[in-house]
């Protein structure tokens, strides 16, 4: 048995919070899937179990069911890990729609300045990076799509943050984690930056997430409201990054103009 499996602390950290005791089937079905993310592909029952917060023979009999509903597989060594029939569902999730519909943009962005680009939408009190393409005059960058960001101290996350319902704003503002030495955690100071963007339309970042970072972003609106945003990142020390500001505002005005023009649903916050 792994040191994983046997709970060596530091060797495998559970998830963000324990499951409740009592919760529906679906929900400890979804603590189940949402145990896996991009460090946690493959994971045994025990992890599954620490991660989910659930005991290991609930786990061990939804793990089951949810590989017999081919949305999860199991591997000859006795791991989990996702199904393809999930990954099939996902595609059908309106921010998929979404991400095709702007990837032409975002590839004329990242040819016209070289940067790499974001394209990120609300999901929770977070942002959800939808699609990620890497310019060739920049820095490597951690998140693919499917990872998420901090609202308060990342641009595309100020941008969404910004014209976000109030009841996230709220949640948002009580955790304003410091992930480097430059992250704003007054609220006072970040209510005021929230402020500029809604009347420049332009977010901002530097340093704030990730030393040596810099970062602009621009919502994308539809009928109701801001549906998105669109970052471009770059060195700190990058004199590039303020000439690719036509370029962002183009893109970010394009992707309106055929969300519009598309009829797909506004995607909801929560």
């Amino acid at each position: 048995m792994t040191d994983a499996e046997l709970g060596v602390p530091g060797v495998d950290r559970p998830g963000p919070a324990a499951a409740p005791v009592s919760r529906s089937v679906t929900l400890r079905a979804t603590a189940i899937l949402s145990a896996f993310d991009r460090d946690h592909r493959c994971l045994t029952l025990s992890q599954l179990s620490r991660r989910s917060g659930l005991p290991l023979a609930t786990v061990h009999r939804l793990a089951a069911d949810l590989v017999e509903g081919r949305l999860l597989d199991r591997r000859g060594d006795g791991r989990y890990e996702i199904g393809a029939r999930l990954w099939r569902l996902g595609l059908l999730a309106p921010a998929t729609d979404l991400r095709e519909l702007a990837l032409p943009h975002l590839q004329d962005l990242v040819t016209a300045t070289g940067h790499t680009v974001h394209l990120a939408v609300l999901d929770g009190a977070s942002a959800l990076v939808i699609e990620r393409l890497t310019g060739t005059k920049t820095i490597p960058t951690r998140h693919s799509p499917g990872g998420r960001l901090p609202l308060h101290c990342t641009a595309v996350g100020k941008a969404l943050l910004a014209y976000a319902p109030a009841p996230l704003l709220d949640e948002a503002v009580l955790d304003l984690r410091r992930h480097t030495a430059y992250t704003v955690t007054d609220p006072a100071v970040l209510h005021r930056q929230l402020d500029d963007i809604r009347r420049t339309g332009l977010a901002q970042s530097a340093q704030e997430h990730r030393l040596g970072v810099s970062s602009v972003a621009l919502p994308v609106t539809g009928h109701e409201g801001v549906v998105a945003a669109i970052g471009l990142l770059a060195p700190l020390t990058s004199p590039r990054l303020p000439g690719a500001l036509p370029h962002l505002r183009t893109a970010a005005a394009s992707v309106s103009a055929d969300f519009l023009r598309s009829g797909l649903p506004t995607l909801s916050p929560e």
